[in-house]
């Protein structure tokens, strides 16, 4: 049936609205592609480039040089050397497994450097280049260079990497670096980009921890242009970084290798203090670990075997350890007792081998007693019964402020771990950390250094130089940071007696001179090297009677982490003091046969800048001295030879 005419032509009107409509739409789509087109190729065109060229142009971090420590003579001995080292970029690499298997190929890698290398990349920015492999020779880099097409995001590279030249000698001073770890970064508040680089080292311990921020210096930048596989094809340009400060310490390293020395076979601590300014010339503990171990990442056999002895060669003893300081302590009583007036120093003491105090009876080293026995006496011959009368007289809280006056019982402000603040107890430290009242008991067994009394060597040292001369005496680490020299650790007058500081001084040299000294047997026999000093022996536990039965009557006879300590304090020359010097040697039994002869071979070492001559000993000591210089001689690292300068 044919259409109506007027259908038709109704028909053919909707037919060019449509196309009407759907041409406009189409037009609009064009135009607007059209604008778009126009916009990026002419109106965006200059920021279009800008994102291309990012996307080519890589801007990598320069790790700054780190600052070197050298002694006070000028000798490194913290340094850096060059290092080879290959890194990977994940994002530039593709397949990592085939690159890394290519890579083993052309140079021989540790499977575990490997593995930690996979573990790294997988936690870090694909951006960021990881260590492969460091410690590389020439050889294998030249290799690497050789391959680089068929090693996308492979690059050989050459750094520094931080070198112990004295070993074991410096570690608990130096300390050491080792690549920052996840720990390091959850408890350091430090934005510093530097220590998102993988391997990047940091300090971990020692002076290398606690001088980072100096040591450090601040990061320059590299810009590199890569094709598109991510290959480097050139350098467009390189900001260098600030380099670490240097820092020059006040240890004199030929005399801290030679105490290091003269401390093997011991478990000890032993400190040196120069009075003219209070600068520590040495800080030794033993025995000792080598920090190089530590540089790269410690093996875990190397870590267990020094986290399972015995002796805890990681400990810094001569900072971190505290000890009962026995009779060394009793300079620290007599002065409170004379300062207060309640003794004077010729009156006497009777001391008939023991002291009764209330129900408790507390016995002298000699058990026979000393008798009547004055200040002067009862130093030299270390009277324990003298210093149990006088402490009940001038009462704890007097003999503790003399402690923290003299430098026991304060924290000294050292840039080294965890220094020791020690303890000198008075009545109200028992009641606030013990909850508990102060007893006459506490103050009798706190006159002799025993009881709740702790110390460091190094405060020790710090008691003895105040003690010889008179003066507020601050221990002195760093001598010059980027040249500056840093403030001088000589202070004020301490306030107290003179005839009082005198007497006790004559006290001590005669426990070294006299023939009746506890020290009489490490004695300097050169009249112008003469020491003065004080034995101590701190009791670690009793012998109790069940061991007594059994046949242990002397502290020799037991075990020997139950062994007494033995202590020694001293300065020289006698006349003149130039040096102070402290000594712990853990269970090492008596301070006049363990720690007094150590440190007299200390303070002549010191006196002389070198080995003495065997003149400076009584004669039959001088063929087994003799013996003794040339076995230390034989173990200072070699180039080390030579005496101090200043």
């Amino acid at each position: 049936m044919k259409r109506a005419p007027k259908d038709v032509i109704a028909g053919a009107r909707t037919v060019s609205r449509r196309a009407l409509v759907v041409g406009g739409v189409q037009l609009g789509i064009v135009g607007a592609l059209g604008w778009r087109m126009q916009s990026l190729q002419v109106e965006q065109a200059d920021q279009f480039r800008l994102l291309a060229e990012e996307n080519r142009i890589n801007i990598r971090l320069l790790p700054p040089s780190r600052g070197l420590i050298f002694d006070r003579n000028g000798i490194p001995i913290a340094a850096n050397e060059q290092n080879y080292r290959v890194v990977m970029v994940r994002e530039d690499a593709g397949d990592v497994g085939e690159v890394l298997a290519k890579l083993t190929e052309i140079v021989e890698i540790d499977p575990r450097d490997l593995a930690r290398a996979m573990e790294e990349m997988r936690r870090r920015s694909p951006f960021v280049p990881v260590t492969i492999a460091d410690r590389l020779s020439w050889e294998d880099v030249a290799q690497i260079n050789l391959n680089t097409p068929a090693l996308p995001g492979i690059q050989a590279e050459v750094g520094l990497s931080r070198v112990y030249p004295w070993g074991a000698d410096l570690a608990h001073v130096v300390g050491y670096v080792g690549p920052v770890s996840d720990y390091d970064l959850s408890r350091i508040d430090d934005p510093d980009p530097l220590l998102q680089i993988p391997k990047f080292q940091i300090g971990k311990t020692g002076a290398e921890n606690r001088l980072e921020r100096t040591l450090r210096g601040t990061a320059g930048t590299r810009r590199i242009e890569v094709n598109a596989a991510g290959r480097i094809m050139r350098e467009l340009d390189r900001q260098e970084g600030d380099p670490g400060k240097d820092v020059q310490l006040t240890l004199d390293s030929r005399l801290q290798s030679y105490v290091q020395a003269r401390l093997d076979n011991e478990s000890a601590g032993a400190v040196v203090i120069d009075l003219e300014n209070g600068d520590l010339r040495a800080i030794a503990s033993a025995p000792a670990f080598d920090p190089n171990l530590f540089v790269r990442g410690i093996s875990v056999a190397d870590w267990t075997a020094l986290n399972e002895d015995k002796y805890r060669p990681l400990a810094a003893k001569a900072v971190q350890g505290t000890y009962p300081p026995g009779s060394t302590f009793k300079m620290v009583t007599v002065l409170a007792a004379m300062e207060a007036g309640v003794v004077t120093p010729d009156e006497t003491v009777y001391c008939p081998g023991y002291t009764d105090v209330f129900n408790i009876r507390f016995h002298c080293w000699k058990r026979g007693g000393h008798g009547n026995i004055n200040l002067h006496e009862s130093l030299k011959q270390s009277c324990d019964c003298y210093y149990y009368e006088i402490a009940q007289r001038v009462g704890i809280d007097k003999m503790a402020e003399m402690a923290r006056k003299l430098g026991l019982g304060v924290r000294h402000d050292l840039p080294l771990s965890a220094v020791a603040e020690g303890l000198a107890p008075d009545k109200e430290w028992k009641a606030r950390v013990r909850g508990e009242e102060w007893r006459i008991g506490d103050t009798v067994n706190a006159s002799i250094g025993q009881g709740y009394v702790l110390s460091s060597p190094l405060q020790l040292a710090v008691m003895t130089a105040r003690l010889a001369t008179g003066r507020v005496v601050t221990p002195r680490l760093i001598r010059l940071i980027d040249g500056v020299e840093q403030p001088s650790g000589l202070g004020e007058s301490l306030g107290l007696n003179e005839n009082t500081l005198r007497r006790i001084r004559a006290s001590m040299e005669d426990v070294c001179n006299h023939r009746r000294g506890t020290a009489y047997g490490s004695r300097i026999i050169d009249e112008a090297h003469k020491m003065a000093g004080k034995t101590g022996t701190s009791q670690v536990r009793r012998i109790t009677p069940e061991e007594r039965a059994a046949g242990v009557t002397r502290n020799e006879d037991l075990p020997w982490e139950r062994r007494d300590h033995a202590l020694f304090v001293g300065y020289a020359p006698y006349d003149n003091p130039r040096y102070a010097v402290s000594v712990v040697v853990e269970h090492g039994g008596g301070g006049s046969a363990a720690a007094a002869p150590i440190a007299r071979d200390i303070l002549l070492q010191a006196q002389y800048g070198g080995p003495p001559p065997l003149e400076a000993y009584p004669a039959a000591a001088r063929d087994r001295i003799a013996e003794q210089q040339r076995r230390i001689e034989a173990r200072v690292p070699q180039g080390a030879t030579g005496r101090s300068r200043v």
